[in-house]
C-alpha cells in the first residue's frame, strides 16, 4: 500500500470514529432528556444494555437497523442525528403545512454524513425535515443494513434509486436486485432488509417519507 493510499484509508476510519462517537452522543442526550433509563431503551430494542451503552460512549458501531430502532424508540430521527444540534420539532397541528424551507440549496462539499458498519449517507438537504430522509446512500461491498436473521421494521414508506452498483433489497420473503437505473418502493412497516454482497459499491439515491403517521402534515396522503 502507497503512502498516498495509506493516508486516504487513514483519513476515512478517523472520520468512521468521528461518526461514531458524534452519534453515540447524540443518542445519549436523546435518552437523557426523554428520561429513559439504558436498561428501558434496550428492552425496547431488543439488545443488551451495555451494548447501548457502547454505542452511546462511541465505543460501538451499529447496523443500520439497530440505529433505526435506537432512534425510533427515542422519539427522534437519523436526521436529528446528522443536524448534530437535536431540534426539537412540535407535531403538526391540523390544518399545519410543511415547514418553511430556509436554505434551499445543499452544496455537494457540505453534505452531512454518517458511516456505519460500511454503509455510508449523506444528507441531501441543508435545512433539517421533519418528516423526510433524503439521503444519498453507499453500501460498500459486504455491507447490510441488519443481520440476514434480523430484518429492521419502522415508520414510513421508502423510495430508492440506484445510481452504481447492484443492491439486493429484501422484503419479507421476497428479495430483489435494483440495478443501476432501477427504482424501488415499499411499507417500511413490513420486514426489510438492504445488503450489497457484490464486488463493487452501489450508490442511490434514498427517500424514507412520513416516518410515522403523526408525522405527516395536514393534507399528506
Amino acid at each position: 500500500m502507497g503512502v498516498k493510499q495509506w493516508l486516504t484509508r487513514v483519513n476515512s476510519e478517523v472520520e468512521v470514529a468521528e461518526d461514531v462517537v458524534q452519534v453515540g452522543a447524540a443518542l445519549r442526550a436523546v435518552r437523557e432528556t426523554r428520561g429513559l433509563s439504558l436498561r428501558e431503551v434496550a428492552r425496547r430494542v431488543g439488545v443488551s444494555p451495555s451494548f447501548v451503552s457502547q454505542v452511546e460512549t462511541g465505543k460501538a458501531n451499529p447496523s443500520v437497523g439497530t440505529l433505526y430502532a435506537l432512534v425510533g424508540v427515542l422519539g427522534t430521527s437519523l436526521d436529528d442525528l446528522m443536524n448534530g444540534d437535536l431540534p426539537v420539532v412540535a407535531k403538526p397541528t391540523p390544518g399545519e403545512s410543511w415547514p418553511p424551507v430556509e436554505v434551499p440549496l445543499q452544496p455537494a462539499a457540505g453534505r452531512k454524513r454518517l458511516e456505519m458498519t460500511g454503509v455510508v449517507w449523506e444528507r441531501l438537504t441543508h435545512d433539517h425535515d421533519p418528516f423526510v430522509d433524503f439521503l444519498h446512500v453507499e453500501y460498500a461491498p459486504g455491507s447490510e443494513s441488519c443481520a440476514a436473521e434480523e430484518l429492521m421494521r419502522h415508520g414510513g414508506r421508502e423510495y430508492g434509486h440506484v445510481l452504481t452498483g447492484r443492491l439486493e433489497v429484501q422484503i419479507g420473503f421476497e428479495t430483489y436486485t435494483v440495478g443501476p437505473g432501477d427504482s424501488i418502493h415499499f411499507d417500511s412497516t413490513a420486514p426489510h432488509r438492504l445488503s450489497n454482497p457484490h464486488d463493487e459499491p452501489c450508490t442511490a439515491i434514498w427517500f424514507v417519507v412520513a416516518r410515522s403517521a403523526d408525522d405527516r402534515p395536514s393534507g399528506y396522503a
